[in-house]
C-alpha cells in the first residue's frame, strides 16, 4: 500500500492536528490504512502490533496445534506502517505490543500518557488471525482453533479498551473534546456470517461498541463499530496475484473485487468521525465505510467512492440489512436503565 500523495492529503492535514491516536493492529490491512488516514489528518498515531523488523523470524504468536496463524510469514511491520503515517503528514510511532498481554498494554498506555499526556482516538483492529473453517457446521469445527480466534479477535479488544479508556476519559474532561473508540469488524448487520466463530467475533465487536458507548455516555467518549467493504488488503492482492497497480485484473476471477476498496477508505471514514463535532450522537452504533463516505463525502486513495452496500444489493437483492434506528430501539431502555438510571 502506497501512502497518498502530499497533494491528496493537503486538504485533510489540519482536522486532527494535535490529536493522539492508538491503532491496535496497525501492521497491515485495515489497521495500516486507518493509521495512514489518521496521519493524513495530522494526528500522532501509535501503531501497535507484534510484527517488527527486529523480530521478522519470530513475529507471529506461536500457533497452538491445529491453530494456524494466517499472518505467519507476512512481510509487513509496524515500523513500516509508522513511516507511512509520517509520510502522510502525521507522526507515526511504532509500538511493539501483544494485546493479549495485559501488562504490555498497560505499559503502552503509560508510555502514551508520559509522552503525550493525552489520548483522543483508540482503534481496535486486531483480527481473529486464523483461517476460518467455512463450510463446516459448529459441531464439526476445530474447537481450539475457534477459541483461539475468540481470544485474538475479542479478548485483545477488551483488554486494550480496559486500560486505554481512563486516559481517554481524562483527555476528554481536560480538553472538553469528544474521544472516539472504534471497533473494526466485518459487516454492519446481525445477519449470519457463514461460520460460528467468525459470526461470534464480528457481531461481538458491534455489541462491545454499544455496551462501552452506553457506559461512556456521560464521559464525552463515543464508541462505534465500523466495517470496510471488500477490502483490497495486501493479503487479498497476494491472494489474487495482483498489485495495487493492476488490481482490476482480479475481477476476472471474482467480479465483486471490482467494487473493492483500499484500507485507506475505512481509515478516512474514521478520521471523518473523529473530526465530527456531533460525534456523541453516533455513539453505540455500527457504520460502514461506504455509508460514511456518502455522509462525509470523502473518497478512497485513488479518488473512487466504492459502495459495497449498493453493489451487494444490486447483485444479490435486499440482503445487507444494516443496523438502523428501528433495530437500535430494542437496545435501549431496558430494566437496568430503570433500576440504575444514574450509573455509571
Amino acid at each position: 500500500m502506497n501512502p497518498p500523495s502530499s497533494h491528496e492529503t493537503s486538504a485533510r492535514n489540519s482536522r486532527l492536528k494535535g490529536k493522539v491516536a492508538l491503532v491496535a493492529g496497525a501492521t497491515r490491512g485495515a489497521g495500516r490504512g486507518i493509521a495512514i488516514a489518521l496521519g493524513e489528518a495530522g494526528a500522532t498515531v501509535y501503531c501497535s502490533g507484534r510484527s517488527t523488523r527486529q523480530r521478522q523470524r519470530r513475529r507471529s504468536r506461536p500457533a497452538k496445534k491445529g491453530v494456524p496463524n494466517v499472518y505467519a510469514g507476512r512481510p509487513e511491520t509496524i515500523e513500516e506502517s509508522a513511516e507511512m503515517v509520517t509520510a502522510c503528514g502525521g507522526k507515526g510511532i511504532p509500538a511493539v505490543v501483544d494485546h493479549l498481554e495485559a501488562k504490555q498494554v498497560r505499559k503502552l498506555i503509560a508510555r502514551i500518557h508520559k509522552e503525550q499526556g493525552k489520548l483522543h482516538v483508540l482503534v481496535n483492529d486486531i483480527s481473529e488471525g486464523g483461517l476460518h473453517e467455512f463450510g463446516k457446521a459448529f459441531w464439526q469445527v476445530d474447537i481450539e482453533r475457534g477459541l483461539a480466534m475468540l481470544r485474538n479477535g475479542i479478548h485483545t479488544h477488551i483488554i486494550t479498551n480496559r486500560y486505554a479508556v481512563p486516559l481517554m476519559i481524562e483527555t476528554a474532561k481536560v480538553e472538553k473534546s469528544t474521544g472516539l473508540i472504534v471497533e473494526v469488524g466485518d459487516g454492519d448487520s446481525f445477519t449470519y456470517r457463514g461460520n460460528l466463530f467468525f459470526d461470534l467475533v464480528k457481531t461481538t465487536v458491534i455489541r462491545l461498541a454499544f455496551a462501552m458507548g452506553w457506559e461512556l455516555r456521560r464521559k464525552n467518549v463515543a464508541a462505534v463499530a465500523i466495517t470496510p467493504g471488500f477490502l483490497r488488503s495486501e493479503m487479498m492482492l497476494d491472494h489474487f496475484g495482483v498489485t495495487e497497480a493492476n488490481w482490476r485484473d482480479a475481477g476476472k476471477k471474482d467480479p465483486n473485487f471490482l467494487e473493492s476498496e483500499t484500507p485507506v477508505y475505512v481509515g478516512r471514514a474514521i478520521a471523518a468521525l473523529a473530526a465530527d463535532e456531533n460525534l456523541m450522537k453516533k455513539s453505540c452504533r455500527a457504520f460502514s465505510s461506504w455509508g460514511l463516505s456518502e455522509e462525509y463525502e470523502f473518497t478512497d486513495a485513488n479518488g473512487r467512492r466504492p459502495h459495497w452496500g449498493r453493489h451487494a444489493q444490486q447483485k444479490y437483492g435486499d440482503c445487507m440489512k444494516p443496523c438502523d434506528e428501528g433495530f437500535y430501539k430494542y437496545w435501549f431502555g431496558g430494566v437496568i436503565e430503570k433500576l440504575f438510571p444514574n450509573w455509571p
